[in-house]
């Protein structure tokens, strides 16, 4: 049971639930993390992987202003969609909107100076053969930022949904959310940039708080914006009901040491992989 773990992909609306609901509370705030951290300039030509609904992609284009060029690639033309049909602040990069696969990213050699992957590259099939594409695209002195979930067991509400996933939804029901961590080895991901012919790699671990109104709240977010919704509409609205509210109670009692009297806020840890061409 669950969802092919290098399949996170978005169906109907679940798509525009996740730019809603987990780009405000999660996705927005790390990207304007690795932006900062990846340090771009004004006209850089900035290629975003596996770019989601933009979230990155549209914090960069805002970065190098109209004379950059910024392009958003993703698999999924759901997400696409979505990204597509929100606007941008004046003065930033016009975005070109791509959809494609990591493996063989459809531009030439050297053309980027760029290239962002957030919190995506856990989900790529072959993840050398994606790092070695990165590379390729990027000119000489280019660099790359790439972020990662860190072990799930640092990640106390993943960790807390997916057991109460397996609990009432037998074995394997979080499978493809575990594998949102299945990165999470710092030494690993350094390995993967060296590998593909990167210098200078350095992996930064970074923690922010997240939080949501309860725990109930995040719970409902993950049930509908995320590739669980696929799963959970398997069962009659009945037995929906059933299980949102098993799987609650048990986030809500492992997440108690997180609520604060403004709501529920629980640390998030990614790793950052930092890496150039020379």
């Amino acid at each position: 049971m669950g969802v092919d773990p290098e399949e996170w992909q978005l169906t109907g609306a679940a798509a525009g639930r996740y730019e809603r609901f987990l780009v405000p509370a999660v996705t927005l705030p790390w990207a304007n993390d690795l932006v900062q951290r990846v340090g771009l300039c004004r006209g850089d030509r900035v290629l975003d992987v596996a770019c989601g609904s933009g979230a990155a992609t549209r914090v960069a284009a805002r970065r190098v202003e109209e004379p950059g060029r910024v392009v958003g690639l993703d698999i999924n033309p759901g997400m696409l969609a979505v990204a597509r049909s929100l606007t941008l602040p004046r003065g930033s990069a016009q975005i070109e909107w791509c959809e494609g696969s990591a493996l063989a990213l459809p531009f030439a050699e050297g053309v980027f100076d760029v290239v962002l992957c957030q919190l995506g590259l856990q989900f790529v099939p072959d993840r050398p053969a994606a790092v070695r594409e990165m590379r390729r695209v990027l000119g000489r002195g280019g660099h790359v930022g790439a972020s990662v979930y860190a072990p799930i067991d640092r990640n106390p509400a993943t960790h807390a949904l997916s057991d109460a996933l397996d609990r009432h939804l037998g074995a394997g029901a979080s499978r493809a959310k575990r594998h949102e961590h299945s990165l999470g080895d710092p030494n690993e991901l350094r390995a993967l940039f060296a590998g593909a012919g990167f210098e200078d790699v350095r992996v930064e671990t970074v923690v922010r708080t997240v939080c949501f109104a309860s725990a109930a709240e995040y719970v409902r977010v993950q049930l509908v914006a995320t590739p669980l919704a696929d799963m959970l509409g398997e069962h009659e609205s009945a037995d929906r009901e059933q299980i949102l509210a098993a799987v609650t109670a048990d986030v809500d009692a492992s997440l108690a040491p997180f609520v604060r009297d403004d709501g529920l806020a629980f640390p998030q840890e990614v790793h950052v992989a930092l890496a150039w061409r020379r």
